[in-house]
């Protein structure tokens, strides 16, 4: 199997980047039920000065458990770095997420549950 390609961008070693992915995978959208990682909701995780600056985005601008998800984020990215001293998590709703952000498996996740490829009907909604 390949290896899976990191959804965000860092400047984290490899290796903690993957570690990331693992607990994000923990964390789960309340709208959607597949976790943020594949959903395609986290943009950025970088460490700066010895805080961990991370981007991320929600499937809807309205999402009335926003700062529950953000705090949730934080929580999980900050087991898996915890040379980190501090994390911080910004909302980031200028380029609003559309299902082309998903990760494969997120959309294969998605077309499991149900029945349908949201990137493909996205797509072609587009076009009309």
């Amino acid at each position: 199997m390949e290896e899976e390609k990191i959804a965000f961008e860092t400047n984290l070693p490899p290796e903690k980047a993957k570690k990331i992915v693992e607990v994000l995978r923990e964390v789960y959208d309340p709208e959607i039920p597949i976790n943020v990682y594949d959903l395609g909701l986290i943009r950025k995780v970088v460490l700066e000065n010895g805080t961990l600056k991370v981007v991320m985005t929600l499937t809807a601008v309205g999402c009335p458990v926003a700062g529950n998800v953000a705090q949730e984020v934080g929580y999980a990215i900050q087991s898996a770095v915890p040379e980190a001293q501090d994390v911080e998590v910004e909302v980031d709703f200028e380029r609003p997420w559309d299902p082309t952000q998903m990760t494969p498996r997120g959309r294969e996740m998605f077309k499991a549950m149900y029945g349908y490829d949201v990137v493909e009907q996205y797509l072609a909604a587009q076009q009309s």
